[in-house]
């Protein structure tokens, strides 16, 4: 079976409940574990460098994307098995998204929602199928559930589009999904 990768965006902050630096530790250590390669925005900081630390401690592949003005801001973590510098913001998603089957979303902040929503926008398009899985830590995410929501209440969006991504309570919960979603 060949390798599966597995986007993760997340913030590039801790945020401020130590649960979301476990989970982001519990993803990294659970895609690590399962074979999966991690890809993500190869920063050092926040939960991003959590999830990119517990999938090195746990022998996993991992495959870095940034662009070149936050190599300082975001500690670019050079030592990824695959560590990519590109030009822009939407040169790292688009290599991030072309890298893997599969995306996930841990917390994170505005640059979260907007790698979600470019993925997200894609898939109502037809442009891909891959999997998104929305890891609802602590109800994080339940807000953007509820907006979703609205946005097809007030006829914006049809009904297909909450398919199109699922929540999931947490870590343990996002890896049994994307087992299912991959398999």
């Amino acid at each position: 079976m060949t390798r599966k990768s597995v986007c993760v965006f997340c913030g590039s902050r801790p945020g401020n409940d130590p649960t979301f630096t476990r989970d982001a530790e519990t993803l990294g250590t659970g895609l690590a574990e399962d074979g999966y390669r991690l890809v993500y925005g190869a920063g050092d900081v926040g939960l991003m460098g959590s999830v990119a630390r517990s999938a090195q401690a746990a022998g996993g592949e991992t495959f870095g994307v940034i662009p070149q003005h936050l190599v300082d801001w975001e500690v670019g973590k050079t030592d990824l098995t695959s560590y990519v510098v590109t030009e822009t913001m939407h040169e790292r998603k688009k290599v991030m998204f072309m890298n893997c089957d599969a995306v996930l979303v841990l917390p994170g902040g505005a640059g979260s929602l907007d790698e979600l929503f470019e993925v997200l926008t894609w898939r109502q398009l037809g442009l891909h199928k891959k999997p998104v899985l929305v890891i609802n830590t602590n109800g994080y995410w339940d807000k953007l559930g509820d907006l979703l929501q609205h946005v097809v209440a007030s006829g914006f969006a049809g009904d297909d589009i909450l398919g199109f991504v699922s929540f999931v309570r947490d870590a343990k919960a996002a890896l049994s999904a994307l087992d299912t979603a991959l398999s």
